[in-house]
């Protein structure tokens, strides 16, 4: 069975939330047309990562940007993974929602770790992971910088993970990220891993691509260069078996 998935990597629309649905509106109107199941866009796309008035324009989950991207999913019937800045009373989180093709929330995450003076300064940091069913396939969602983290990465491998989704917001020259660390999580943690990013520049950051989907043996499915793109690609593949690899099952703590 065939379980098509998308990630939309597109430019920040930075504190213009009618541009951002529109771009996201025809994202993921493109994904379902290929048959994909689920789209996956950047880190904060509402109101853009690097804007300067998140805090001012954070909304509260459930919200106008919430109650869109629901109605936008069930009418491609597809599923969505999209970061935005959550307003939680007077605390601000890096925050990413997922919806099925129903258009009903099956997730929410905080980012746990921030990254830069400039994150720390704007967002709390999230303390829970979270887990959801996507079509029969365990899914997670990290944002970003969480990606990067060993530890986290083996947590939702031990509770069975299969599928980790990750909006991303990640700058030149940080390029290694994508190419490097993603598969090297994806066999080390035997998961498939959807990272998704910008392109372009907003304000005084300029955002590398290299959005990727990689398998549980470290193919890369499909990659993106550094401009715009939409990418697709059937994580119903079956790896390699000789590239499986039994790190999690095998290991054993030193004393």
């Amino acid at each position: 069975m065939s379980y098509p998935i998308a990630i939309w990597q597109g430019i920040a629309r930075t504190d213009d939330t009618a541009t951002a649905l529109a771009d996201l509106s025809a994202a993921i109107s493109g994904a379902a047309a290929v048959g994909a199941r689920l789209l996956v866009a950047p880190e904060v796309f509402f109101p853009g990562y690097n804007s300067s008035r998140i805090a001012d324009l954070a909304q509260p989950r459930g919200g106008d940007w919430h109650r869109a991207l629901s109605t936008l999913c069930k009418a491609q019937d597809c599923g969505l993974v999209v970061g935005y800045a959550e307003r939680d009373g007077d605390t601000v989180y890096n925050s990413a929602i997922a919806f099925d093709a129903t258009g009903a929330e099956v997730a929410h995450y905080r980012k746990t770790q921030l990254f830069g003076p400039r994150e720390k300064a704007i967002f709390a940091p999230g303390d829970t992971l979270c887990t959801f069913d996507a079509d029969g396939i365990k899914a997670a969602i990290l944002i970003c910088y969480d990606v990067e983290f060993a530890p986290l990465l083996r947590e939702l491998a031990g509770q069975g993970v299969e599928l980790l989704l990750v909006p991303t917001a990640n700058p030149e020259p940080n390029i290694h990220v994508s190419k490097l660390v993603v598969p090297a999580h994806a066999i080390n943690h035997r998961m498939t891993i959807a990272y998704a990013n910008y392109t372009g520049a907003e304000g005084d950051i300029t955002y590398c691509g290299g959005s990727t989907i990689v398998a549980p043996d470290a193919a890369v499915l499909a990659y993106a260069g550094p401009g715009p793109a939409l990418i697709t690609a059937d994580i119903a593949r079956r790896p390699d078996p000789a590239l499986i690899q039994n790190q999690i099952a095998d290991y054993r703590a030193p004393r």
